[in-house]
């Protein structure tokens, strides 16, 4: 009995981040050691940039580098970051890639597919200047958003607040009002899969 074809594996790095087929990522860079006040810098690449993302040492980004999307400090990302992961992983493993382990002290920036990317931008911006009290909640109001509502408030932020230090004013203040100040109520209004489906299909071709 013959057997059909396997397809090869995608090679995936990082979170998500795949070298052969990205136009586009993010890159987390997370400082060495424990101390609280050190900042987790998250930036946005394309092109060129992209080259061997992640597997080279990086320069740690200046506050003015356009392509720095996020500096959030190291107790706020430790509260968010891992529940990130799950659903992250959750998501990979579904669309038959690669899962990736948290971790805390990663040694080197971590690539991230660009889906993810936008919406882990979307959970730091709206807990960067919440208090840490406030990150659960920020946490339950992003799990009930649909992957294609976090993808549309990154385009409308990134547009105009986009840069790291453009904290507290215009999308960014909404963002945090919306996740972060927001009560979470369980079971409130439309699940996030009939809300995908009535927002259709986007112009992405990987439902990460």
């Amino acid at each position: 009995m013959a057997h059909s074809p396997t397809e090869p594996a995608r090679k995936a790095i990082g979170l998500g981040f795949l070298p052969a087929e990205a136009r586009h990522g993010f890159l987390i860079d997370v400082p060495k050691g424990s101390a609280a006040h050190e900042v987790i810098c998250i930036t946005e690449h394309r092109g060129h940039d992209l080259d061997s993302l992640g597997a080279r040492t990086t320069a740690r980004p200046q506050p003015e580098d356009p392509a720095l999307r996020v500096v959030i400090d190291r107790t706020r990302w430790l509260a968010l970051a891992p529940a990130f992961w799950d659903e992250a992983n959750r998501r990979l493993r579904a669309n038959g890639l690669p899962v990736a382990k948290f971790i805390k002290n990663p040694g080197k920036p971590v690539p991230v597919h660009p889906s993810l990317g936008k919406e882990l931008c979307i959970l730091c911006w709206a807990t960067e200047d919440a208090a840490p009290d406030d990150i659960p909640n920020a946490l339950h109001n992003w799990e009930a958003l649909a992957p294609e509502e976090r993808w549309w408030l990154y385009t409308m932020t990134v547009a105009t607040t986009g840069q790291a230090m453009q904290k507290g004013i215009g999308w960014r203040k909404a963002l945090r009002a919306a996740l972060a100040d927001n009560p979470f109520v369980k079971g409130e209004g439309l699940s996030p899969k009939a809300r995908r489906e009535l927002l259709g299909h986007t112009q992405l071709s990987l439902s990460l």
